[in-house]
């Protein structure tokens, strides 16, 4: 299975998992350990275990030894919480985000309100940071122009 994901960016189109597998298992075989989930998210198990305990992570399955049981489902929400921390999402938001989508869909308008709050936070953040990149930009070109001038003197 894979999965194409269009994301408008300044007038053009990223195109996102084109050709790789949206997990690495197929439907029906899609119980990894705590183990695997971190390996394949970059996530730690002590954050993994964390984001439980706060309530940032759906209910975790089981297994009869009581050994954390995580689906394709988990890795979907683990994927959407990692691009949230990207954004700067407080840790706060995001738990009340994730609250927000296990009471139902009676709260799409609050869900969408914080995301689009989070959207433009992010859009203030990138003008920031194009400012201190225009910054830095300046400050090279003056070095590279100072370097120019005292090789030639």
């Amino acid at each position: 299975m894979t999965v194409i994901e269009s994301i408008p960016v300044k007038s053009t189109v990223v195109d996102l998992c084109k050709t790789r597998p949206l997990h690495p298992r197929p439907d029906g075989q899609d119980r990894y350990t705590i183990s695997e989930v971190s390996a394949l998210s970059g996530l730690t198990a002590h954050t993994l275990r964390w984001y439980e305990r706060i309530g940032l992570m759906p209910h975790v399955d089981r297994s009869h030894t009581g050994q954390r049981r995580f689906t394709n489902k988990d890795l979907d929400w683990l994927a959407f919480v990692s691009k949230l921390r990207l954004t700067g999402m407080p840790v706060a938001d995001m738990v009340r985000y994730a609250e927000l989508v296990r009471e139902g869909e009676h709260t799409f308008d609050a869900r969408q309100e914080l995301l689009e709050q989070t959207r433009r936070d992010v859009i203030t953040r990138m003008a920031e940071l194009q400012d201190t990149l225009a910054v830095l930009d300046h400050k090279i070109d003056f070095y590279a122009d100072a370097r120019r001038a005292s090789e030639r003197a």
